[in-house]
């Protein structure tokens, strides 16, 4: 997918999005004033709102895509299970790690001290939102397959460190399969990326090196053998 269209689809996502928690509060609103048929139009709009931001986020995340659930097996169930909290932990992370503290800083230096306090707010819960669906994950069994993905990036990472391994010369990865250290989409050169010019059969090694990750559009250089 296009860096530009890429960027595009999440603009809309987010507008879709917003759109919806407006028209659910302008909804509530009418309601208290006594208005229910505004309220109910209010309501209506919104879930359109939500079909078109789930239309957005099909494209963002086609690997999230099920046509057929009863056509698929326990392992696959779980692993589709799993990226859906991975996400959902990495935008929570974000969120109390980066978004929220740059939004407090300059709250403060605005000296709006309301929105400081609503932002620090945002902060602890973003962090308890993180916890609950990690807690989440490991109750059902499904963060197990992130985390050792996540510990062997680490374990990668320290061997470059201590020299046993040269990161510039990548070994071939055994299964052929690569995985994105961004956002954590894996290419199968079975697979290829077809939207992106690269025939299924391509190995990881053929691709151009201004291809980019078709998810996050991360360089090419950002992405690792897959040993999963």
């Amino acid at each position: 997918m296009d860096n530009g269209t890429l960027q595009n689809l999440e603009a809309a996502f987010g507008g879709e999005s917003m759109a919806n928690r407006k028209y659910l509060f302008f909804a509530d609103l009418a309601k208290q004033l006594g208005h229910g048929d505004l309220s109910r139009l209010f309501r209506e709009t919104a879930q359109q709102e939500t079909e078109h931001a789930f239309a957005h986020f099909r494209l963002l995340h086609p690997e999230l895509v099920v046509e057929n659930p009863e056509a698929l097996d326990q392992d696959a169930k779980d692993a589709l299970l799993a990226r859906c909290l991975e996400l959902a932990i990495e935008g929570e992370t974000y969120e109390f790690e980066v978004m929220y503290p740059e939004f407090a800083a300059q709250a403060q230096r605005d000296r709006d001290e309301n929105a400081v306090a609503e932002f620090n707010e945002q902060i602890d819960e973003s962090k308890e939102h993180a916890g609950i669906f990690k807690t989440a994950a490991r109750n059902f069994g499904l963060l197990a397959p992130v985390e050792q993905h996540h510990a062997g990036r680490y374990d990668q990472a320290l061997q470059v460190l201590t020299g046993v391994r040269d990161d510039a010369k990548k070994e071939a990865a055994p299964s052929g399969r690569w995985i994105c250290k961004v956002c954590g989409v894996i290419y199968d050169p079975a697979q290829g990326d077809p939207d992106s010019g690269i025939a299924a059969g391509t190995a990881f090694e053929a691709i151009p090196e201004d291809w980019s990750c078709p998810i996050c559009g991360t360089r090419k250089a950002n992405f690792i053998p897959y040993t999963g």
